[in-house]
């Protein structure tokens, strides 16, 4: 049976210092909406200064995050420049999303601890667990595992006793997480995400066959319409650089590649690896039509029941197999590794018959 390979540290090819930030894959639930046309008082405001006059229930610093995560749209586009001028009949929509509850409580939810001390702990995130609480996840996620499971360990972050989430996984992608325990921790391991002394490498199965080495350099922003999805756009956007290598191929059909984030947007891999024509395989959002990936399947020769099980994994195959940071506190280089969950292995097993 073909087994996932170790890591390779492609560390040559990044620049490091490139900015890394990390975005969750589920999209906030809207609670409300707010409508507005700029007139001749407002003509060539800048939208967080416009926004903060028509919403004074909203601070200014609030009204900005709001832009920059895609809940402001002007004429049906979202706009996540705070510093956007506006004009005059332009139609400005301003999206709130649910709030969230403030005070996480802990729930007995088993954690997969790879590693823990006093100042931080590395756990293996499995599919299907969502990380912050958040619209349409109150409970039940990862914060809440930690809550229960640090108990009096933890001595806060920002004054507040809660587990410090460093950077994040989408609900449905498995593997490596660091998680601070306090302020201090918190503080070193966010700057070394910023200076790319805190690196991550996942694995990723895909359509068809890359060429063995490459870098896909192309900016993400969110869709016009389509809050829950990214795209590669035609102008703007936020630069985003992927580096990924190819380690096996099944069948001229799938690919198992490796990738490693230079910046880390909201579904970065998915997207970049799509836009070269190589999409994830299970992907929902940005995967291949069921049509296509038939047709790629049957030219593989896969048997109609094999072919029937790849088509329906249920979820982006994708795994943060690998972590690497310099301990915030001891200045120790830590290596951490987690080979892929049993439905990963499985999904190779069946790919290399």
């Amino acid at each position: 049976m073909s087994k996932v390979p170790k890591p390779e540290i492609l560390e040559d090819h990044i620049d490091p210092s490139a900015v890394v930030i990390d975005a969750v894959e589920d999209g906030d639930h809207v609670n409300g909406e707010e409508t507005f046309v700029v007139d001749d008082d407002h003509d060539d405001m800048r939208l967080d200064k416009l926004l903060t006059e028509w919403c004074p229930e909203f601070s200014r610093t609030r009204l900005k995050g709001l832009i920059e995560d895609g809940d402001v749209t002007i004429d049906g586009r979202v706009c996540e420049q705070a510093s956007f001028k506006v004009s005059r009949g332009q139609k400005i929509t301003l999206i709130v999303p649910e709030p969230v509850e403030a005070n996480p409580q802990p729930e007995d939810i088993p954690l997969d601890v790879v590693y823990e001390d006093e100042s931080l702990l590395v756990i293996n995130k499995p599919v299907g667990l969502v990380v912050h609480p958040g619209a349409g996840h109150h409970t039940g996620t990862l914060v809440n595992a930690l809550l229960f499971h640090c108990g009096d360990s933890l001595s806060g972050i920002g004054g507040v006793v809660r587990p410090g989430i460093v950077h994040r996984l989408d609900r449905d992608t498995s593997g490596l997480m660091v998680v601070a325990k306090s302020d201090v921790a918190h503080r070193g391991l966010s700057a070394q995400l910023a200076d790319r002394s805190l690196s991550r490498t996942y694995f990723a199965l895909v359509w068809k066959v890359p060429q063995v080495k490459g870098v896909v350099d192309k900016p993400i922003a969110r869709h016009s319409t389509n809050r829950q999805r990214m795209v590669v756009p035609m102008m703007g956007g936020k630069d985003a650089r992927t580096h990924y290598h190819r380690h096996q191929v099944f069948h001229d059909t799938v690919s198992l590649v490796q990738c490693d984030l230079e910046t880390g947007r909201t579904h970065q891999i998915r997207v970049h690896m799509a836009s070269i024509g190589h999409p994830l395989v299970g992907d929902p959002v940005y995967g291949l039509q069921k049509n296509a990936a038939t047709s790629l399947l049957n030219r593989g020769g896969y048997t109609p029941e094999v072919r029937d099980e790849i088509l329906t994994f249920p979820r982006q195959a994708l795994h943060a197999a690998q972590i690497r940071f310099i301990h915030p506190v001891t200045e120790e280089e830590m290596t951490f590794d987690a080979e892929p969950p049993a439905d990963f292995e499985h999904l190779v097993s069946l790919l290399d018959q």
